[in-house]
């Protein structure tokens, strides 16, 4: 175990579970590089089922430069439709080939428009929208840029491959080999040039939401364009000023801050409501990272002070809660199966069934968790336990703190602690091939290889 990059211990990552030095390169040189397909776990009828009952079409875009949140607006637009018409599974960045689902309300396939980047595939109809999580999950194909040192990648793998619980396999005969990392959340959760999410939600749960805006429009880092530094800097410097006036500093490609600078205009002040009607103007989606944001940076924090501890990522201890696989999440990913942790199945493991819990670990039935706090989360005992209070208390935050108006509330979770795939690396050009479930992010296992700036990994 080493130490993390700074920059990664912002975000709540205090460590690499791996001792060996990195490859060094960086991620997503160009969109090809980085390879992006969704594994879809969403129902649909034939396209020409009766769009009176069946009223959302359901479809697969590919896309090259798209961002998710991007693409749908300009669909929308193209549409003549409201953005809220157009749903999806997973977001994904805009530095990619991704393919993904979505659909949109009202619209029939013929009606779908051409997109510069985008093959868009009509699939069928639903009587639901796509929603966030209708997928099992993603597999990947991310070549490296520029390694320093490929070679180091055989060190690392057999060190996760430890790790995840496999010490001693080899790699099997189509090259993968089985490794685990702790399933950190990566730093496109909080903003990679501009960690900034996690800090708006904190602010929200803490009810200053006129931190939060300021924050979302001020807060600046030396990883941004010189550009959009500069400018949250004048802006930082006049705040309290006209915002309708303080819009006009920002560049045009800030346009949430502008938003939020909008919103205050049109509330007249500055005071806590005013901040809370300009928060509300944003998307829905993005309205739920902020709170969303601060549980992940509490839950990364869960996970660095468990490996500070030495406690086991790959089998349960005594307190521990434990939940099992999706029987309906799990998909073929060729000659494997990924299994979907379902956190609505979970169980508290009590000191004389834990060895009878680990024999499921083992076996990919069950999976140690930790919280993503809210309204209704419920503490493990013992040692996991004294982790988790521990946390909130240096960050101020209670179980309560999570009740907030519309989007921005979280009754909670629980999430796997342990991520695990099969990994088959190429070395010419070096290049990493596995699947992840559900919201798990590929610069998780992917900076355990790099060890780089968290900038590097896009």
């Amino acid at each position: 175990m080493r130490e993390a990059h700074d920059r990664e211990q912002a975000t709540g990552v205090d460590y690499y579970v791996s001792d060996a030095d990195g490859t060094g390169g960086r991620l997503r040189a160009a969109p090809e590089d980085f390879r992006v397909r969704e594994l879809e776990a969403f129902d649909y009828e034939p396209l020409d089922a009766d769009p009176g009952s069946y009223a959302h079409l359901a479809f697969r875009a590919t896309l090259r430069g798209w961002d998710t949140n991007d693409f749908a607006g300009a669909l929308a637009s193209k549409l003549g439709i409201s953005r809220e018409r157009v749903s999806w599974a997973g977001t994904k960045d805009k530095d990619a080939v991704t393919t993904q689902l979505f659909s949109v309300q009202g619209i029939a396939p013929d009606a779908l428009p051409t997109l510069g980047e985008a093959d868009i595939e009509p699939l069928g109809r639903a009587g639901r929208p796509v929603l966030f999580g209708d997928l099992a999950g993603n597999a990947f194909e991310v070549t490296i840029a520029d390694p320093d040192t490929p070679a180091n990648a055989a060190r690392v793998t057999a060190q996760l491959g430890a790790f995840g619980g496999r010490e001693g396999d080899a790699a099997d005969d189509t090259g993968e080999r089985r490794i685990g990392v702790p399933n950190f959340y990566g730093p496109q959760r909080f903003g990679s040039a501009r960690p900034v999410t996690h800090r708006v939600g904190l602010a929200l749960l803490r009810g200053e939401w006129q931190d939060a805006v300021r924050t979302y429009v001020c807060h600046r880092t030396d990883a941004e364009p010189a550009e959009s530094a500069s400018a949250r800097e004048r802006v930082a410097e006049r705040w309290g000023d006209d915002p309708g006036a303080l819009t006009e500093l920002l560049p045009g490609r800030l346009r949430y801050e502008r938003s939020l600078l909008q919103g205050l205009a049109e509330a007249g002040g500055y005071t806590a409501e005013d901040c809370r009607h300009a928060l509300e103007r944003l998307p829905s989606n993005l309205q739920q990272l902020f709170v969303h944001a601060a549980q992940s940076f509490a839950f990364n924090r869960i996970l660095s002070a468990r490996l500070e501890r030495g406690l086991p990522f790959d089998e349960a201890v005594a307190g521990d809660v434990v939940c099992f696989a999706d029987r309906d999440r799990t998909v073929s990913t060729g000659d494997a199966a990924l299994a979907v942790p379902d956190p609505d199945r979970a169980q508290r493991v009590d000191a004389d069934r834990v060895a009878t819990v680990n024999r499921h670990v083992e076996r990919g039935r069950a999976f140690v968790t930790a919280p993503l706090v809210g309204t209704d989360t419920e503490f493990a005992d013992g040692e996991p336990g004294e982790i988790t209070r521990s946390v909130l208390d240096d960050l101020d935050l209670a179980r309560a703190d999570f009740d907030l108006p519309g989007e921005f509330g979280s009754d909670g979770t629980r999430r796997a602690i342990l991520l695990t795939t099969d990994l088959a690396v190429r070395r010419d050009p070096l290049t990493f091939s596995f699947a992840l479930p559900k919201g798990s992010y590929a610069t998780t296992l992917l900076r355990e290889y790099l060890k780089t700036d968290p900038t590097a990994l896009g």
